[in-house]
């Protein structure tokens, strides 16, 4: 089982979704920042970690939402999911990702990663911005 860590980031009501590049497994797919825990560290270190490298944001603080386990044909993941919504810098993709700003609505017409579509209905149901 790998262990993920998934941030639902939050400026104005809108939350970014990062679009998987050219190259890297589900191309084209969108899903929320973030990467796999490190041994040793934990899910909170590791949602910072991965937004510095992936983004470029120094994040203050982040909220444990939830967590759940998807099953990929091959692999499992268990996915941490927090809510940032404070953080400084402007995210950049590092990565050669694509970034967008959307509403929990706009959301809904991504195609999102079968493990994210769950957590994007639930944010357009009940939105924690």
């Amino acid at each position: 089982m790998i262990h993920v860590v998934a941030g639902i980031i939050w400026s104005d009501g809108r939350y970014l979704g990062v679009k998987r590049p050219e190259g890297k497994s589900h191309a084209g797919l969108w899903e929320f920042p973030g990467g796999k825990v490190e041994p040793g560290e934990d899910a909170p270190r590791a949602m910072v970690r991965e937004l510095r490298e992936e983004l470029d944001i120094e994040v203050s603080s982040v909220e444990f939402w939830r967590e759940k386990i998807h099953e990929y044909p091959g692999f499992t993941v268990r996915l941490s999911f927090f809510h940032i919504r404070d953080f400084k810098g402007v995210p950049r993709p590092m990565e050669g990702q694509g970034l967008r700003w959307v509403t929990p609505a706009e959301a809904e017409h991504l195609p999102f990663l079968e493990a994210d579509r769950d957590i994007v209905t639930e944010l357009l149901a009940h939105p924690r911005a």
